[in-house]
């Protein structure tokens, strides 16, 4: 497992399908513990109207085997940039595909997705029950009042 874009000049993937995401052995294999990345500025584009549409992410899991590349989840998460696509199919779409390919014990996402129309729009996915043993912290990201 030789990670693609680690040490490399590496531009955003054009979609994210196109993006590549690199897993690497877990370096405390057969330890339960929790992994979090926050993503308090990500960007997609409304699939009616072409508008950017703005979140904050926040992806937690419970490794397995491997671990997910931080530059290789940038760069995924970066190819939403031109991606049109609704809050829920992007929230979902990002913790199946990590679900899926990195098979952790678990993973949860939530998207807090900024107002357009005066509606924010939340949306949780999440693998599983959560494992015991393992100490999950609430995601701590405010309910709209000009978030952050």
């Amino acid at each position: 497992m030789t990670p693609k874009y680690l040490g490399q000049a590496s531009p955003l993937p054009t979609s994210p399908d196109a993006a590549i995401l690199d897993y690497v052995p877990n370096p405390r294999a057969g330890q339960r513990y929790l992994v979090r990345f926050a993503a308090p500025e990500f960007t997609s584009l409304c699939p009616v109207t072409a508008q950017p549409d703005f979140a904050h992410l926040v992806i937690d899991y419970v490794p397995g085997a491997t671990i997910v590349e931080s530059k290789s989840l940038k760069l995924f998460l970066g190819s939403f940039r031109n991606h049109q696509s609704f809050h829920e199919d992007c929230t979902v779409g990002i913790g199946m595909r990590l679900s899926e390919e990195m098979q952790p014990v678990w993973l949860r996402i939530g998207g807090y997705w900024y107002p357009r129309g005066g509606i924010p729009i939340d949306v949780f996915w999440q693998s599983g029950p959560p494992p015991e043993g393992v100490w999950i912290p609430a995601q701590d990201v405010p309910p709209y009042r000009g978030r952050g």
